[in-house]
């Protein structure tokens, strides 16, 4: 049976929500937990009652694909040991999950990125009455052969869910999911906006590779306002973030070119990893490259919030019901598939206080 998870208001004290604008932090960034090499913490989800679930990232070959965190620092698989497992012919489980969010329902959605025969699909499960909420597939043409669905977005206004698919260079693009029907639709693929620029990995003075070439990577930072209204996206090699309306990314009768055009340069960014949005529209970017937390205002100035050594690749984002943001650290660039496997011990999951106000489990 399933251990239960204490809240997070037992698990941390809750620290004041500071609501000053400033170019630096609002306060000190803190470790929660720490993981050894066999829990390398992917993307991190909180529930509204302070349940914390992480995906592990399966370049580190995790036995598991998403685990709960428990008060006492250890991890249990979830929803079950047969779910937070590869999947056997038809029966339950996860190829491989990256992408997790929770709503403010309660509902934690995992975006199984797929392979080994497995289709991708979208999984949310209700963690209040510990049950299967619903398995959406993404099929081609959502999907390609190239995909690897990499993050989401959870749009309860509109019934949506908008993903993050790097898949290939002159492939990547935004899947917008619509909850109602279930089905699926790929959108501005190779354009400007989900490509990769041509600039580079560089980690402890190593350009990183994928298949013998530098990594290319496109679009994989994605965030979605507070308010439902606003999606902000970006290249994980890029320069930039961007924004767009929802209601244009929902709106069928625009095509690739109509939609290119109503969307906004939000400022500059590092090449990143993750991101979320607080109310105030400042964008907070996990910088891959020099061991770095930013921020991009909405007014569109870049400035660094926390940088120190320890920060060996952050991750993923999750705003808790404390105020404060939550980042996991994973190594990645040192993983078998980025480098040698040589894990120096500093997978952790931080917290910090955010800027201004942000929606919980985003």
């Amino acid at each position: 049976m399933r251990t239960h998870a204490l809240t997070l208001a037992t698990l941390l004290l809750a620290t004041p929500l500071s609501h000053a604008m400033a170019d630096g932090p609002a306060g000190p960034l803190e470790t929660v937990a720490t993981f050894e090499a066999d829990t390398p913490p992917g993307n991190v989800a909180i529930t509204p009652d302070g349940r914390i679930f992480l995906s592990l990232h399966q370049f580190w070959g995790a036995a598991h694909r998403v685990v709960e965190l428990l008060a006492d620092g250890s991890t249990v698989p979830y929803p079950s040991e047969a779910w937070a497992s590869a999947p056997e012919g038809t029966g339950p489980g996860l190829t491989s999950v990256l992408g997790i969010v929770a709503d403010r329902r309660g509902r934690l959605w995992m975006l199984d990125v797929g392979g080994e025969g497995h289709a991708p699909k979208l999984v949310a499960w209700d963690t209040e009455a510990d049950r299967l909420h619903r398995v959406i597939p993404l099929p081609a043409p959502a999907t390609v052969p190239e995909s690897f669905v990499n993050d989401l977005a959870v749009d309860l206004t509109h019934n949506a869910v908008y993903i993050a698919d790097p898949a290939a260079p002159d492939s990547a693009a935004l899947i917008v999911v619509d909850l109602e029907t279930g089905r699926a639709r790929r959108v501005l693929a190779g354009s400007p906006f989900t490509a990769p620029e041509d600039i580079n990995l560089k980690v402890d003075d190593r350009v990183l590779a994928l298949g013998g070439a530098p990594a290319r990577i496109g679009v994989n930072p994605i965030a979605l306002s507070p308010d439902d209204a606003t999606l902000y996206f970006g290249a994980m090699n890029g320069t930039k973030i961007y924004r767009i309306a929802t209601r244009d990314l929902l709106d069928e009768s625009l095509d690739d070119a109509a939609l290119a055009a109503r969307i906004a340069v939000h400022g500059p960014k590092p090449p990143s990893d993750g991101s979320t949005v607080d109310s105030a529209g400042n964008v907070y970017i996990t910088s891959v490259n020099d061991d770095q937390v930013g921020v991009t205002t909405a007014d569109g100035r870049y400035f660094t919030l926390y940088r120190q050594s320890d920060l060996s690749w952050p991750d993923g984002f999750a705003f808790g019901p404390d105020g404060q943001i939550y980042m996991t650290v994973n190594e990645l660039h040192r993983s078998p598939v980025l480098g040698q496997g040589d894990a120096q011990g500093v997978m952790r999951l931080v917290r910090f206080p955010a800027l201004a106000p942000g929606l919980p489990g985003r």
